[in-house]
């Protein structure tokens, strides 16, 4: 009879529903401020024979199409090793795995978006990661603190990715506007691409949900505030910092610089396509693709410009970052395969292949030296902002308080509500949620 330890038992009683309900869209997340983490597994160490028996693999998203292209190098080097992989949709993933979690079903191995790894991890049905398997200093702070909780490791980041200002440089041009570097520039450049006949010159995440917070955060840090505690366990979400910063995000709303509408997240590429906006503002790189997708290949060289997110007044920098990590559940069973999988995939080699399969890049800073990482404009963006990546409140009720942040964003938007008020109600709610951990 399979049995659950009282953390993990508590866990998944208390915060199954707040785990279900996280949101599903592909962007930044984890835990803010400095606090690292060691891998603190006490089993054995990984050692370096091939790995042997059956390896399950739960794909999240659309990754798991190509993944099965990475395996071929793995089991040329474990011929003994089977691997079955099972691609699960980004809209069930959570709550599949949960309800494995409590039923003791798992797969071996998994990858989760960082989005959703708070809540999984409050589970506490995973296992950190082994001693000497990986180095932490290896990868992108802020994408390896993301499944750090307590100072213990339990993830290993497989990809990363951040965003940035996309912009029409040919609209820019002949507006006489330069692309920002602040937010002085960032709102000059919007007043100039106005008065050239831009309807909404910037595009804003207004679905005033847990994105729409997301998206505030990263504003809130370029200011100097954040959401929450470095030992993420009290709320600081009406912050002076933080309501300066909406006040600021909502000014451009409310001067005509943003749409209070729109683009929805599917629209972006058409708005700004047709010159309804002319700059996406903490855009993720895979719009760039998209809009060759949608106008012909070529034409985002052509059309578009990239830059990394405006430094707040006192120069301070802060970009959305995201990405995938391994982990390994805890009824694995075969651990031993899953970690040394895991292990090949953080392999500079491995994570540069990945990104020629799927374009998803690099979370290793080594990685970043290969040639097929260099001359690009992009890529020399997603870099930049890596090294300044911000990550959300590592509690599995962020979700459920960033929906309030993004409802009282809302009502600073269309209802009048100023921007401390606003901060108050959400904290006062935040307080009343709790971090649930």
């Amino acid at each position: 009879m399979h049995t659950l330890s009282p953390r993990r038992r508590k866990a998944i009683t208390a915060g199954v529903v707040i785990v279900a309900s996280a949101s599903l869209l592909l962007t930044g997340c984890g835990r803010g401020g400095d606090s690292t983490g060691s891998s603190g597994a006490d089993g054995p160490k990984i050692d370096d024979k091939p790995a042997t028996g059956t390896l399950e693999i739960w794909a999240e998203g659309a990754d798991g199409a190509k993944l099965p292209e990475m395996f071929q190098k793995f089991k040329k080097d474990n011929p003994d090793l089977k691997i079955n992989m099972t691609q699960v949709p980004d809209t069930d993933f959570v709550s599949k795995m949960t309800a494995a979690i409590t039923a003791g079903t798992v797969p071996d191995l998994i990858y989760s978006f960082t989005e959703h790894q708070s809540g999984l991890l409050a589970t506490g049905g995973f296992d950190a990661v082994p001693d000497g398997l990986v180095n932490e200093d290896d990868f992108f702070p802020a994408i390896w603190d993301n499944s750090v909780i307590d100072d213990v490791a339990y993830g290993v980041p497989w990809y990363a990715y951040a965003d940035m200002t996309i912009y029409r440089k040919d609209l820019t041009e002949k507006a006489g506007a330069e692309a920002p570097t602040d937010w002085d520039g960032l709102r000059s450049f919007g007043e100039k691409l106005k008065e050239s006949g831009i309807e909404y010159p910037l595009a804003l995440y207004v679905n005033y949900d847990s994105y729409t917070a997301r998206q505030l955060l990263t504003f809130a840090k370029q200011n100097g505030g954040g959401f929450i505690s470095d030992d993420q366990k009290t709320w600081t979400i009406n912050s002076p910092e933080n309501v300066e910063a909406l006040e600021y995000w909502s000014g451009l709303i409310k001067d005509g610089l943003a749409s209070p509408d729109g683009p929805e997240f599917l629209d972006t590429v058409s708005w700004s396509t047709t010159g309804k906006n002319a700059a996406i503002i903490d855009g993720g790189p895979w719009f760039i693709g998209w809009f060759d997708d949608a106008n012909g290949k070529g034409w985002a060289d052509e059309h578009i410009g990239v830059a990394v997110g405006p430094a707040g007044p006192s120069g301070e920098e802060a970009t959305t970052v995201g990405g995938g990590s391994w982990l390994v559940p805890t009824d694995s069973k075969n651990k031993d395969a899953a970690w040394k999988f895991t292990r090949f995939m953080s392999q500079p080699e491995s994570q540069v292949q990945w990104y020629k399969i799927f374009h998803n890049m690099p979370a290793l800073k080594a990685a970043w030296d290969d040639p097929a990482m260099q001359d690009d404009p992009v890529l020399d963006t997603v870099k930049k902002g890596l090294e300044t990546g911000v990550t959300l409140p590592k509690v599995s009720t962020w979700t459920q308080v960033g929906d309030v942040i993004g409802q009282q964003i809302e009502k600073v938007v269309r209802g009048g509500v100023s921007a401390k008020d606003a901060l108050d109600e959400a904290q006062k709610q935040a307080e009343s949620i709790g971090v649930g951990n």
